[in-house]
């Protein structure tokens, strides 16, 4: 098959949503339509054996929440799907936000109940700053929810982006009798269940076809009339351009819990998602049909396997063919290197690959010389751009509290950090350790990984900090005055880089105005 070929077939997706809006479930159920499973897991609760596949980490498990991206490649009707389920939780955005550079598109789940919630604002403006084509899932119709084109407007409003709904809902809670298929002239009526991957399809080419009544009855049917109507009259027909151009969100309506509404989501998606896209470096844009590979690393993860204690880059394939066991040229470390071991993934398993193809995302089995924003290429000397960094906001003293257990607490949070959850700052004078992260919630993920993945114990402590601010100087004599005067409040972070640890916002701009010779830097990415 052509390098065309290849592309025109992928489809490299993203779920986002607000905590608990079912995002992880319709994870679970796209799987099972793919045939990548035989059988959806739980994910509410810790005492069911099936969890989900995509909550592989053992602290996912016992919370019932996602705390780290997971990716899930399959097939599907001749299409290769790349899907990565992100944390819905908001301590856990960068790394959704870094997760949403290395897609094409995304779906965007949304419960019925609850509308668009804060956090779904959020994910939502970083995939309108990048004009990411987007379509909705609004999820728990089984559930007595709020009106549909309530729920519309509300899209419309708190998501800044046009909505043109391709399914519709007949009713919804305990009265709920299935939707109606817009696009396709369709009805598929609701019967609870959460293995069935074959939904009955009834073809409706009139929906003043009296038939309609005995299948949905009377009432729900002149609803449905006077609803399509309604929706024919103020929403402009489908455009798939408009699509693509990230302006308007088609929206369907189901119940990814009992696989309601889940295989025409699928259908649709296949057909009008787009294949890879060209994207932006430093020096040019770069388009898939490239003869010449490139990609680049957007997540690391630490001991996915818990028995070999391996670290994994995750690579997005951006153009031309990756091959196992080719030399790759790391461009910020301007040096060669042989990646022997490719891994494509299903959750945590993982199977060996040879090639792949742009879209693709790849494991590669790392020693420490890759990081998260790294370009690698065949000898071209760009770097793939727009991929965040965090300024952490919380933070903590790691206090070790086994220490016969030093080397390991050391070893496991130079790995976490790594994998960019969190940052981590050791002072010069007294050599203590702090951690800053983003969301709180964070602490207690890195504490139970510390303890499981590495047998180490360890407490936090609060600590009075408002701002880590790395510094720089074009005159050496200054830096080394500024450091000399506020000792007490320097440390390096993982890369051996110095950083002021600002103590509230009115002392750090005193100490701004005092030192202008001074620069500070919000994120240690900053040229010198």
């Amino acid at each position: 098959m052509s390098l065309e070929q290849e592309i025109e077939k992928r489809r490299t997706f993203g779920i986002i949503s607000h905590p608990d809006a079912g995002k992880t479930t319709l994870t679970e159920k796209l799987l099972l339509f793919g045939g990548a499973i035989q059988k959806a897991g739980a994910v509410k609760s810790s005492k069911i054996k099936d969890h989900a596949r995509s909550d592989w980490m053992e602290i996912e498990k016992q919370r019932g929440i996602s705390v780290a991206t997971s990716v899930m490649g399959f097939n599907y009707k001749d299409v290769k799907i790349n899907l990565l389920d992100t944390p819905g939780h908001q301590d856990f955005a960068e790394d959704t936000y870094r997760t949403l550079t290395a897609v094409d598109s995304v779906i965007l789940v949304i419960d019925c109940v609850k509308g668009v919630e804060i956090q779904t604002e959020k994910l939502m403006e970083v995939c309108r700053m990048r004009n990411t084509p987007v379509i909705c899932f609004i999820n728990k119709l089984d559930r007595e929810g709020r009106d549909p084109f309530e729920l519309l407007d509300e899209v419309e409003e708190k998501l800044n982006i046009k909505v043109r709904p391709l399914s519709w809902p007949i009713s919804m809670g305990k009265t709920f009798k299935g939707v109606y298929n817009l696009y396709e002239k369709s009805l598929t009526l609701f019967t609870p269940s959460k293995t069935k991957v074959e939904e009955d399809r009834i073809n409706v080419s009139d929906i003043q076809d009296p038939q309609l009544d005995s299948y949905v009855g009377e009432t729900n049917a002149r609803q449905l009339r006077a609803d399509v109507e309604l929706i024919e009259g103020v929403y402009p027909d489908f455009d798939p351009t408009e699509y693509l151009a990230g302006k308007v969100a088609p929206v369907f309506f189901g119940s990814a819990v009992n696989n309601f509404g889940v295989k025409e989501l699928l259908d649709t998606f296949i057909r009008i998602a787009p294949p890879p896209i060209p994207r932006e470096t430093t020096l040019r844009i770069v388009e898939p049909e490239e003869n010449k590979f490139s990609g680049f690393i957007f997540k690391i993860h630490a001991n996915m396997d818990p028995k070999h204690r391996n670290r994994i880059a995750f690579l997005r394939i951006c153009s031309g063919k990756f091959a196992r066991g080719s030399n790759y040229y790391h461009v910020r470390q301007e040096k060669s290197l042989r990646f022997s071991n490719a891994t494509a993934f299903m959750a945590q398993d993982r199977e060996t690959v040879d090639e792949a193809w742009p879209g693709d995302i790849v494991g590669i089995f790392d020693t420490g010389n890759l990081k998260i924003g790294d370009t690698l290429t065949e000898g071209e000397k760009i770097l793939y751009t727009g991929i965040p960094s965090f300024s952490p906001e919380i933070f903590k003293e790691v206090v070790n509290m086994d220490a016969m257990k030093t080397k390991q607490l050391e070893k496991g949070l130079l790995q976490l950090m790594e994998e960019g959850v969190a940052q981590l700052f050791t002072y010069e004078l007294g050599k203590k350790k702090v951690v800053g992260v983003v969301g709180a919630l964070q602490f207690e993920v890195i504490q139970f990984r510390l303890k499981n993945e590495y047998n180490a114990t360890a407490q936090f402590v609060p600590q009075n900090i408002y701002k880590a601010c790395w510094i720089s100087s074009h005159d050496p004599k200054k830096l080394a005055e500024f450091i000399d005067s506020k000792q007490r409040h320097i440390a390096r972070d993982k890369d051996d880089k110095l950083v002021f640890m600002a103590e509230s916002r009115a002392w750090l701009q005193m100490v701004q105005d005092n030192f202008p010779d001074i620069q500070f830097h919000f994120t240690s990415e900053f040229k010198d």
